[in-house]
């Protein structure tokens, strides 16, 4: 009985799939490109980017997730062209970027006040180690009030909180201030309702965007 072409091509794709899951460990059922099983790194890098998307990542950091995303294209396409240990490096590398994008952590203050409190210096701490091993990346902090007081003097203070992070991971990070920018925003940007105590204490915040 004649084979049709359909039937010789699922044929091939079968065997290629087989011999990939025989001869290589740590496969998953990941149909893509013709191709039914990829090492585990492949669907991973997938499932990273989907996920940045999802929570929104592409909009709040764009340019970052575009990079994420070419990374994982080339990741497949330098798989697909049987350079398989290349690409598998690759695919990791673009879901370490995918989860890492729009990286912040946020530091609160006291009222009035724009000192570092004990409890965050942990917090701070992993905005100096990110920083020490990704040399390249650049850090924004943005200092907020709450609305007591006036605009003017909360300009100010939220200048001041923001200065006192930058300082801090400065003088305590050794990170260079060339890498660091500043800003503060008043009281114009809450989280949280300023008619609760509890809302104000949220809104007395720096926020670090790494």
């Amino acid at each position: 009985m004649k084979i049709t072409v359909m039937k010789r091509f699922f044929i091939v794709i079968a065997l290629l799939s087989f011999s990939l899951i025989i001869g290589c460990a740590g496969m998953e059922f990941a149909p893509k490109k013709g191709v039914l099983f990829y090492h585990k790194e492949l669907p991973a890098a997938d499932k990273a980017v989907k996920d940045a998307k999802k929570a929104g990542r592409d909009t709040e950091c764009p340019e970052d997730y575009k990079a994420a995303k070419r990374l994982k294209k080339k990741a497949y396409d330098t798989y697909l062209s049987c350079k398989t240990e290349k690409g598998r490096k690759m695919a990791k590398e673009a879901a370490e970027k995918a989860r890492d994008l729009c990286k912040t952590v946020i530091v609160n203050f006291d009222f009035d006040m724009s000192v570092i409190r004990e409890e965050d210096k942990a917090k701070l701490k992993e905005v100096i180690d990110y920083a020490k091993n990704n040399p390249k990346i650049k850090i924004v902090i943005e200092g907020h009030t709450d609305y007591t007081g006036t605009e003017d003097y909360n300009q100010m203070l939220s200048d001041r909180r923001a200065m006192a992070v930058k300082e801090y991971l400065v003088k305590e990070g050794g990170i260079s201030k060339a890498r660091i920018s500043s800003v503060g925003y008043s009281e114009l940007e809450p989280i949280a309702s300023n008619g609760t105590q509890e809302g104000r204490a949220k809104n007395r915040r720096a926020k670090v965007h790494y």
